[in-house]
């Protein structure tokens, strides 16, 4: 339920900025967009190489928000273009505005699973250093997109 005052949930516009979002980054990091659109994997040397650099014992608050909503986009755009995931709108109380923007899909038996792409860089973030492959195996477990073992 949206709080008094908040905007209603713009899942279109949320969609289209974290895409546009992703598309920059791979082209600030060098990446074509074409090759990033044709395969998100492409974008994992040059992510890594970047946040492997980055001075993170040196970052402000904004620098971490920003950063996180970089991982967010790129965590979220993967499991799109690799699994057919979708954002959707989910109602909750304990977010500010009363609803949270999370990443659907059906696992491996055709069971729908939500995760929200923000716990997911956090969770990395607490546990430097930041490992692209490690963020994007971990959301992939907790989907069940994949398993620990082989089946």
């Amino acid at each position: 339920m949206v709080r008094a005052g908040v905007p209603e949930p713009d899942l279109e516009r949320w969609v289209e900025e974290g895409r546009q979002t992703v598309i920059d980054i791979a082209d600030m990091l060098g990446v074509p967009p074409v090759v990033y659109t044709r395969d998100p994997l492409s974008q994992i040397p040059a992510l890594q190489n970047y946040v492997s650099r980055l001075p993170l014992d040196q970052f402000e608050q904004s620098d971490w928000m920003t950063l996180h909503g970089d991982l967010m986009s790129y965590v979220s755009d993967f499991l799109i273009q690799m699994h057919g995931a979708r954002w959707v709108v989910v109602d909750d109380s304990t977010a500010s505005r009363g609803y949270r923007y999370v990443i659907e899909v059906g696992d491996r038996d055709g069971v729908n699973h939500k995760i929200d792409p923000a716990d997911v860089v956090m969770a990395e973030f607490g546990n430097l250093p930041i490992e692209i492959t490690r963020m994007l195996a971990s959301a992939e477990l907790t989907l069940r997109l994949a398993s620990l073992t082989s089946d």
